[in-house]
């Protein structure tokens, strides 16, 4: 097969995840796959959730464009993890504003939408900014700069918060944007769309089994992502932007990242080519399927 060899030119930014409805019917659709997860393939929730889904979301459009190449190449490689990335992306999110709400079911909805309302146009307005100079992409901010009512509000700071955090080494010394308000960004925002979502259906599963729902939820996302990042590094082995195509998840954790579900991170994804290290519990790692080393392909 003749690979592709245009490079990415452009960077792909993060997305505001989906609506509650539409995470929520995604969850719908992964429960029973999230339900038969063995517990020996959950692993530590050693990232932000929000950030992570956002990150996933903006890179899918590229993922897809692969698909075909993937499936021709890789012929033993799992190709449906790729088509349920988005499913099991806004089945984590749904499942951790579940968390988010059962932990702290009475969270009082005026004081979050007072802070929500000016954090977002502040952000917003310095995010246009930056997006004029040609240091955030245009078009994400313009979609978020779309965003109408208390949910858009949500969504779009969390959104903000990745756009941000993703590029805030480049960005730290030339925006007024400070790092205490991109964190606060990635924590107000899914706390909002808890709060409405209590105030809208009342308090939802007890703090064991969502926090139990939300583990595995955020298992099944990582373990598909990371080996569609697998095969992405192999198949653009030669063009170096595999890591742009799909970034790791852990990357961009120091400053400006939210800690809301903070620990240690792990080492950071093998390089193109290498087998990536197997999640806690998930047995060892092999290379992807029907591999050679560059040079032998």
């Amino acid at each position: 097969m003749a690979k592709p060899s245009t490079s990415i030119k452009k960077k792909p930014a993060p997305k505001k995840p989906a609506a509650p409805p539409q995470a929520a019917a995604a969850f719908d659709r992964a429960l029973p796959e999230i339900e038969a997860l063995s517990p020996d393939r959950l692993i530590t929730i050693n990232l932000d959730i929000p950030r992570a889904v956002s990150q996933v979301l903006g890179v899918l459009p590229g993922l897809v464009a692969l698909r075909p190449a993937i499936a021709e190449e890789f012929q033993k490689h799992d190709i449906a993890l790729l088509d349920r990335l988005e499913t099991y992306a806004l089945a984590a999110w749904h499942a951790h504003l579940v968390y988010l709400s059962s932990r702290d079911p009475e969270s009082a909805l005026k004081p979050l939408v007072a802070e929500a309302v000016p954090l977002r146009e502040d952000l917003l307005s310095d995010a246009e900014a930056l997006a004029r100079r040609g240091l955030l992409d245009a078009e994400t901010v313009a979609e978020i700069r779309a965003g109408q009512g208390h949910i858009d509000t949500a969504n779009d700071l969390v959104a903000l918060s990745a756009l941000f955090g993703e590029s805030w080494c480049e960005i730290a010394d030339r925006t007024a944007a400070t790092e205490e308000e991109v964190k606060r960004a990635g924590e107000i925002g899914p706390q909002l769309l808890a709060a409405l979502g209590v105030k809208e259906h009342g308090a939802g599963p007890g703090p064991t089994e969502a926090a139990d729902r939300r583990a595995r939820a955020f298992a099944l996302l990582v373990h598909a992502y990371d080996q569609t990042r697998r095969a992405v590094a192999y198949l653009r082995w030669d063009e170096e932007d595999a890591d742009t195509i799909a970034p790791s998840l852990y990357k961009g954790r120091g400053r400006a990242a939210s800690s809301s579900d903070a620990a240690a991170a792990p080492e950071d994804a093998a390089p193109p080519g290498a087998a990536a290290p197997a999640p806690p519990g998930a047995g060892p790692a092999v290379a992807p399927p029907n591999t050679a080393a560059p040079g032998q392909r």
